[in-house]
């Protein structure tokens, strides 16, 4: 990326802005973990206030937008063709028990397609970012998923879902099923990370049933930018972003990662 756009520039700034109080409030975090009713109210108002700061910034730059977002929900603008997908703070429980790994996520979707996106983690000062056709970046470093094809020495990414027996069920069938063919299996709470350190080639791959738009929007164009393939698990005509259900790796492990998951 030779030149920042001015559209990555206004994300940016927003994405900086958000994490100068997040960085604050997550050393505060730190503190609190004594305490046995913990920080968990704290952890809320800091995500809103982040929230509030990005939601700021980049209205004063597009007036007319619609918004998606995590705390907010759907706000929309004059323009709906163009809807800013945020999440404020990916990683919530991570930044709740003051472990530095969590980020902010912003996408832009115009006409139904993801044309930006950008992946913060403050902590580590990595900005992930990419834009429709133009790549996938680490500030000015250009991203390219890994090379590896072999899933014996792969490492491979996965999120549990929290919300049925009968989704705890089919997660446990999955990853028993991944495991056996690759043992380098990680789950680390940060789905928006995950893809863009699959971008980045840490990761070979990554799965997580139902996710937010806001965890998969920015770090799924990230990924494609990357070179990398992202998915629904079950069905490859549907959106993953839209569906929650993602499946998302480099081009020697996409295939045989889908046909283990489809095999459970």
């Amino acid at each position: 990326m030779a030149k920042t756009s001015p559209l990555m520039t206004i994300m940016i700034r927003a994405a900086e802005k958000a994490a100068r109080s997040l960085v604050r409030d997550f050393g505060e975090v730190e503190q609190l973990q004594v305490s046995k009713k913990g920080p968990g109210d704290f952890v809320s108002a800091a995500d809103r206030r982040a929230e509030e700061s990005i939601f700021e910034e980049i209205k004063k730059a597009y007036p007319d937008h619609s918004f998606l977002m995590e705390e907010s929900g759907s706000v929309p603008g004059k323009d709906t063709d163009h809807i800013w997908i945020v999440d404020p703070l990916d990683g919530t429980t991570n930044f709740l028990h003051g472990i530095p790994h969590w980020a902010i996520s912003i996408a832009l979707q115009a006409k139904g397609q993801i044309v930006a996106g950008l992946v913060y983690d403050p902590v580590k000062d990595e900005m992930f970012s990419a834009e429709r056709n133009q790549g996938a970046f680490m500030r000015r470093k250009r991203l390219r998923v890994s090379g590896r094809d072999d899933l014996m020495i792969a490492t491979i990414a996965t999120g549990a879902p929290r919300r049925s027996e009968a989704k705890r069920e089919l997660f446990f069938k999955e990853y028993k099923a991944v495991q056996a063919l690759s043992p380098g299996l990680r789950r680390f709470g940060a789905a928006a990370l995950d893809l863009a350190y699959v971008a980045a080639g840490r990761y070979e791959g990554f799965w997580e049933r139902d996710l937010k738009s806001w965890d998969v929007a920015a770090g799924a164009l990230i990924v494609k930018e990357a070179g990398g393939f992202i998915c629904d698990i079950d069905n490859d005509k549907n959106d993953p972003v839209q569906t929650g259900n993602v499946l998302a790796a480099n081009q020697g492990l996409f295939a045989p990662l889908k046909k283990v998951l489809n095999s459970v």
